[in-house]
């Protein structure tokens, strides 16, 4: 097997172990979602047990992203990005971009009855751009509102929390990226 083979296939465990944590779930959560063994699950995303359809395919399902994503396969003739939405905690994200390196959304967050905003924190770094609405950042103990053509960019390490600033949904364009990938861009209003 050649090296370009190999290296993609020893690649297939880490991918696998970021998806898990970026869908925050553990590997009991996942046996039980799946139907696969706890110790099948850690021994692939360690890189001793090699990947197989019939592990790979309910994987894919969970994380919902195509197989050829998941594994990194080669990429074909066709550019373009097949958009499938995923809602989650009431937000809608589109993906823009194809998983590896910095991510691109589109997302679209709807006013919540929340009577407190839950400030969370992850791995990370993440660049916000506000297409229509406004967005209220509460970033650590500070609050920055951000109207359309306005965009933000913070280390996800500090407590955070994004929602609209009024009774409209809110629709960005968000980067994100592993710690250290920052998108490097700089937009002011005009």
């Amino acid at each position: 097997m050649g090296t370009e083979k190999q290296d993609r296939l020893a690649a297939v465990g880490p991918r696998l172990r970021r998806l898990r944590h970026r869908h925050g779930l553990t590997l009991a959560d996942l046996t039980e979602r799946t139907g696969i063994n706890e110790s099948t699950l850690s021994r692939l995303e360690g890189g001793t047990r090699r990947p197989t359809l019939e592990i790979l395919l309910p994987l894919a399902e969970i994380y919902a992203v195509p197989l050829d994503e998941l594994v990194g396969a080669p990429r074909t003739g066709d550019p373009r990005i097949h958009l499938k939405p995923v809602t989650r905690d009431g937000m809608t994200f589109v993906p823009l971009s194809r998983p590896g390196g910095v991510q691109a959304h589109k997302l679209l967050i709807p006013p919540r009855p929340e009577t407190e905003p839950r400030l969370r924190t992850h791995e990370g770094f993440e660049w916000v751009y506000v297409l229509a609405g406004r967005l209220r950042l509460l970033l650590g103990e500070r609050t920055v509102i951000l109207k359309p053509g306005e965009a933000a960019e913070f280390d996800t390490h500090v407590p955070h929390w994004l929602g609209p600033d009024d009774e409209r949904t809110v629709e960005l364009l968000v980067l994100f990226g592993r710690q250290g990938e920052r998108a490097h861009l700089r937009a002011r209003a005009t």
